[in-house]
């Protein structure tokens, strides 16, 4: 049986009774509205201005900040919540606003508004509902009047002129635009095209359009406001509120897709278009583009004079929407959402998004049976409610909210539901409609975050999203301003003539900057053409930077005279700064003791600055060649007569070795007992294999030696005890010994240790133990070939007789000495007497 129908409500009333005054400011664009609504605003105890834009919300916000306090302003919109606790100032969109709320003052901005087909009834209720305990304000255009008459009759209409004219320029091409003007198009596609031919002939265009995020649009209108560009490229969204310094607006067509029909611009949309040019008491002007191809667009004159003297038909008409709901079921919120008004100058909305969602939704079998109870229904109706920030259409935008309905229905959503979907937009590559769709989608996730009943931890995950929108706002405004802005032709547009010394060059980091642009490096002390430069640009600006490159240069060497140690590197042969090779190390008296080859570049600063340079290298390279300094004092034995020539010789091959050199080639039994004791007082250690001194048995030492001697470093800090070759050469500081390779200072310890337990057993062979070899990874064989080379043999013990049991007999060892074994082997060579070498064998015999 179906349920009887509820009772029909009263359409809600229009606010009559209030204590504060109303006032209806009302003219066209430039009459200084919204600033008088901010005085009036910062005049009382509290308030609140709605707004049409997020963008100029927050525009404000920061105005009314400055005046107040932070602590004392909040901005309130569908995507961005900052409410300080004690906050009485309120900035805020018109669907934002706090309709409850007891405050002083009251404004709501752009009334006119209330025509529009897609928000109308939302700016229709602000005006006959929001009101202030002591002063309300409805801003708007003079349109406005007898609408305002007619439902808010109490209302004190003011009229404010233009402060300054606009007047119809006619058609130019876009080669004659002025700089200083606005190019509106009305299609995402004609936009680029504009831009595109102003990037190549004037230097690039900033671009704003509405599927721009707020932030994007900000930094977008930045770069003209500062002037780093000279156009603008819009859509209509510049209409609505941005107070931009425009002389002069060209329309690139007169018509527009509406959402159901391509049609002409209405004339009060033209004038709210035009009215950006020419702000306070400078005025401005508007017209067309020409030469674009096909037809262009042309005023009529009826049109002219409208917007001229800012005459237009009144509206007869607001969109108006039931804003006193019934949610007793879904049925009843349909029926109140589609209630006619009770006044003749209200229409009724067209069905606007949250409503569509709502009856698609509402159909499905799976949704409707659980939507009980008031509660519910509201809470599914804020969910409806989603504004459609990607303008997918309402299919595209039901299904999203059908997907949020089925966490949303039993509590807020899921704790890894937001984070999950945030990171996933969290990607700043792509191109600008990648950006731009990641934006719109981010936004939702805004708008869902700023809901305490929505999302667990609301504020982190608010924070988080608009942490992210901001990332894709600034790579967005990148990739606008790669594709649409060439800075070098700006720069070069900015100046007359061609007279490099009048552009100011500067350096940053090393970027060399004309007028700001990059147009080269500085990499040390050499200049570089930025190779993105056109050849017509690059003369110029390449003149520009050489006659500067002096005063550069000697900055430049100022910061490399006092550069700290760790600013400077050495590399190879040569000592680097800043990714450049500033000074060659070339042949000097020594190894130790090289010779300073600056560079070409650096032979063109000032003798004084050279001498700075050079003396701060030099003392550099004596600190950063501290580890060497036991090879220094090597070095200074060796030139001292005292040493006698065998202990002179040895020294210097120790020098030109890196402070190691193998025994049997060393000639160490040549030297006297005062000699070796004089070497052994320079930390040098005379080992069973090598000679070397510790303190250059380290990667750090050792690398820097190869650099001194014009090689690269190579060995790894720290140097491991045993390393595996594996077919390359041995490095510097280890000794091969088959598949491995041990370091020599290790290799010395084990065999001191092998002498030890020698030295024990006295004449009787022994037993080596393995263990510390092991330790350290050497393999049983690399030991065997150690202590072969040491002088070392084997005793193979006897295999036990058979039937025999028992532990094997261990391995027993002898030493002797390597002069005697090799005296054996030379006396086994069998020699012909007849060879020409017979006579140098017997020598050596």
């Amino acid at each position: 049986m179906a349920l009887p129908s509820p009772p029909r409500r009263p359409p809600r009333q229009i606010a009559r009774q209030h204590d504060g005054r109303i006032k209806a400011v009302l003219g066209p664009t430039n009459t200084g509205k919204t600033h008088l609504a901010i005085e009036r605003l910062c005049g009382h105890s509290s308030g609140a201005i709605g707004f049409p834009l997020r963008l100029l919300a927050r525009e404000v916000y920061e105005k009314v900040c400055a005046i107040k306090g932070r602590d004392n302003v909040a901005l309130i919109t569908g995507e961005e919540r900052i409410e300080p606790k004690n906050a009485r100032w309120l900035l805020c969109t018109v669907e934002a606003m706090p309709t409850n709320a007891d405050l002083a003052f009251v404004a709501i901005d752009e009334a006119q508004l209330c025509g529009d087909r897609e928000r109308g009834h939302i700016f229709t209720d602000r005006l006959l509902h929001a009101r202030g305990r002591e002063e309300t304000m409805i801003l708007g255009s003079s349109i406005m009047e007898p609408m305002v008459r007619a439902l808010v009759p109490e209302a004190e209409i003011v009229s404010r002129p233009r402060f300054s004219t606009l007047s119809h320029s006619g058609a130019k091409k876009l080669s004659r635009v002025p700089p200083r003007s606005a190019i509106v198009a009305f299609s995402a596609e004609q936009v680029y095209a504009v831009a595109e031919m102003l990037r190549r002939f004037r230097g690039g265009a900033a671009v704003v359009m509405g599927a721009l995020s707020p932030e994007t649009r900000n930094r977008q209108v930045e770069l003209y406001q500062n002037g780093e560009v000279d156009y603008l490229v819009a859509t209509d969204a510049i209409g609505m509120g941005l107070n931009l310094d425009i002389t002069h607006v060209a329309f690139a067509g007169l018509s527009k897709y509406d959402g159901r029909r391509q049609r002409r611009l209405l004339p009060t949309e033209m004038a709210q278009i035009a009215g950006r040019a020419g702000r306070h008491q400078r005025d401005g002007t508007f017209g067309t583009l020409s030469g674009t191809g096909g037809h262009d667009a042309e005023f009529d004159d009826e049109e002219i004079y409208a917007i001229e003297e800012h005459r237009f038909a009144p509206l007869t008409k607001l969109y108006w929407r039931e804003s006193d709901l019934c949610f007793d079921s879904v049925p009843r919120l349909m029926d109140s959402l589609e209630r006619p008004p009770a006044h003749p100058e209200l229409l009724a909305a067209p069905e606007a998004i949250d409503l569509a969602v709502l009856k698609r939704l509402a159909d499905d079998p799976e949704i409707t049976p659980a939507l009980r109870g008031s509660g519910m229904v509201r809470r599914f109706w804020d969910v409806c409610s989603l504004p459609d920030f990607r303008q997918q259409g309402a299919d595209t935008h039901s299904r999203f909210v059908a997907r949020l309905w089925e966490e949303l229905r039993h509590g807020p959503l899921a704790s890894d539901t937001a984070p999950r979907a945030i990171a996933q937009l969290d990607n700043t590559q792509g191109d600008i409609d990648t950006l731009q769709g990641r934006i719109a989608a981010v936004r939702s996730w805004s708008y869902i975050c700023q809901r305490p009943d929505w999302v667990l931890a609301r504020e982190d995950m608010a924070a988080r999203a608009r942490a992210v929108e901001q990332r894709l706002s600034d790579a967005l405004h990148q990739r606008l301003t790669e594709r649409f802005v060439n800075r070098r032709t700006t720069v070069l547009m900015r100046k007359v003539g061609a007279d490099a010394g009048l552009l100011r060059v500067a350096l940053e980091g090393d970027d060399v900057l004309v007028e700001g642009e990059k147009i080269g490096e500085l990499n040390g002390f050499t200049f570089r053409v930025d190779p993105k430069a056109r050849h017509e640009d690059a003369r110029l600006l390449t003149a520009a930077a050489d006659r500067h490159l002096p005063d550069l240069l000697a900055g430049r060497a100022d910061q490399l005279a006092v550069a700290g140690d760790d600013e400077l590197a050495l590399e190879g042969a040569a000592i680097v700064w800043r990714g450049q090779a500033v000074v060659r190390i070339a042949k000097g008296r020594s190894a130790l003791n090289p010779a300073l080859r600056p560079a070409a570049a650096l032979e063109r600063l000032s003798a004084d600055k050279h001498v700075a340079v050079m003396d701060h290298l030099e003392a550099w390279l004596a600190r950063r060649w501290k580890p060497l300094a036991a090879l220094a004092r090597i070095e200074q034995a060796s030139t001292e007569p005292e040493s006698g020539a065998d202990l002179r010789a040895l020294l210097i091959r120790l020098v030109e070795h890196g402070g190691m050199v193998a025994r049997d080639v060393s000639g160490i039994d040549k030297l006297s007992p005062p000699q070796r004791e004089r070497l052994k007082r320079l930390g040098v250690r005379i080992g069973a294999l090598d000679i070397f001194h510790p303190d250059m048995v380290k990667a750090k030492a050792l690398n820097l030696w190869q650099q001194a001697r014009g090689g690269g470093g190579t060995l790894a800090d720290p140097m491991v005890p045993v390393i595996a070759p594996e077919g390359k050469p041995t490095p510097l500081a280890y000794r091969r010994l088959g598949a491995q390779a041990l370091r020599i200072d290790r290799a010395e310890l084990l065999l001191r240790e092998a002498h030890g337990a020698r030295k024990a057993a006295g004449k009787k062979p022994f037993v080596l133990d393995p263990a510390a070899a092991l330790r350290i990874g050497l393999t049983t064989r690399s030991y065997a070939h150690l202590l072969r080379l040491a002088g070392f043999r084997a005793l193979v013990p006897r295999d036990l007789p058979e039937g025999s049991f028992g532990p094997p007999a261990p391995l027993l060892w002898r030493w002797q000495p390597p002069r005697r074994e090799m005296e054996k082997q030379t006396q086994a060579i069998p020699h012909d007497p007849d060879s020409p070498f017979a006579a140098l064998a017997a020598l050596v015999v």
